[in-house]
């Protein structure tokens, strides 16, 4: 008898998700069905609903996902029926020219296969009522009862870590706290500052700790957010709409400038400010997006002084290895993501999550299965 569950499905952009019934595709060798039990609403998925990221339709959203493993597929190693896992939405070949150069983010199977929103293979791992293919988010789709991936889409966590907090570890902890301890070359006693205080920024801010830095500088324009950045370890806090951020990461190294940028909010001006902020010979790192056809101009004079800029996606993530650490830090008080969760919703609920993460009131939603 066919698998049936529920989704939200975006038929076009600008229109509210559907919760309907669909039917899984039979598991594929290699794939593992995964029960989902919490996933977070993230800006990404919000783009998709208003037409600003473009994908085929129908299609189910969320790829910040955590639940428990329901059914193996044959070839599908190293988990077993039972296990609490957190999904990546970067799964790689391995052996193209990126993965042997070590970029699993610029995988070219994962590349060519993501604007198609299916698996990674580039088939449907479900369907609607009607029997059309069902598209996925990167290559996810975790606003449903159950999710199809391949096996090393699937990381075991500790069964210690609650659901809510396991899910945010699958993209916007890691995609922050990487930057900081994976991307950027950040040194002890380093001042770093962090562009923006939504769930990436916050996760910045504690992994610019966790890496070693002397001084956190927290920059938002939302003092709410910016009282969260300080309980996660940022020294100085800077609202944007009463002082300069450049001034002040200056003011703070001696005239020099900050030693890291770290950018999260995706705003033209914001990066501009990240080249103004950085100090000669320091790093930048770009995590915020803006629409693909946009420019962004710069002061020819920041970019100068031998300063480098670097664009990262998933915070130079390898799952099987960051995923484990992030959970152990958070359960031995080290990483904050209680923090980070403003609301626990039910499927039903998902629009007026949205809504809130369009206004701007919530750090994550997270939906509960």
């Amino acid at each position: 008898m066919p698998l049936s569950y529920r989704a939200a499905i975006l038929h076009a952009p600008h229109e509210p998700l559907a919760i309907e019934t669909v039917v899984a595709e039979p598991l594929a060798p290699g794939d593992v069905r995964v029960r989902i039990k919490a996933a977070s609403l993230c800006h990404t998925d919000l783009e998709v609903i208003e037409g600003g990221l473009r994908f085929p339709t129908p299609i189910v959203l969320g790829h910040e996902a955590a639940g428990v493993v329901e059914e193996v597929g044959e070839g599908a190693e190293g988990l077993r029926r039972g296990d609490h896992v957190v999904l990546s939405w970067n799964p790689h070949c391995g052996g193209c020219f990126y993965c042997g150069r070590d970029l699993p983010i610029l995988c070219e199977g994962y590349l060519a296969n993501g604007p198609k929103a299916l698996g990674f293979d580039g088939e449907a791992r479900a369907r609607l009522a009607d029997g059309r293919p069902l598209h996925q988010l990167m290559y996810l789709g975790a606003f449903a009862e159950i999710c199809t991936v391949p096996a090393q889409q699937a990381i075991v966590m500790p069964k210690e870590l609650p659901f809510d907090r396991a899910c945010l570890i699958g993209c916007g902890v890691m995609t922050g706290a990487g930057a900081a301890m994976n991307v950027a070359a950040i040194r002890p006693g380093d001042t770093v500052m962090v562009l923006g205080c939504g769930a990436v920024g916050l996760a910045a801010v504690q992994g610019a700790r966790l890496a070693g830095a002397g001084s956190v500088i927290a920059v938002d324009l939302n003092d709410d957010k910016l009282r969260l950045a300080a309980l996660m370890g940022a020294d100085v806090q800077v609202n944007a709409t009463a002082q300069d951020a450049a001034n002040v990461a200056k003011e703070r190294t001696g005239g020099r400038g900050a030693d890291v940028v770290i950018e999260s909010a995706g705003h033209p001006a914001v990066f501009r400010t990240s080249a103004e902020a950085v100090r000669p010979g320091g790093e930048i790192v770009w995590l915020g997006k803006i629409d693909v056809a946009q420019d962004v101009a710069f002061r020819w004079g920041s970019l100068m002084g031998e300063k480098r800029i670097r664009r990262s996606s998933y915070g130079g993530a390898r799952p099987a290895r960051d995923f484990p650490m992030l959970a152990r830090a958070y359960l031995d008080g080290r990483l904050k993501l209680d923090e980070l969760i403003s609301r626990h919703i039910a499927l039903d609920e998902i629009n007026d999550g949205f809504a809130g993460l369009k206004r701007g009131e919530t750090i994550r939603s997270v939906v509960m299965f």
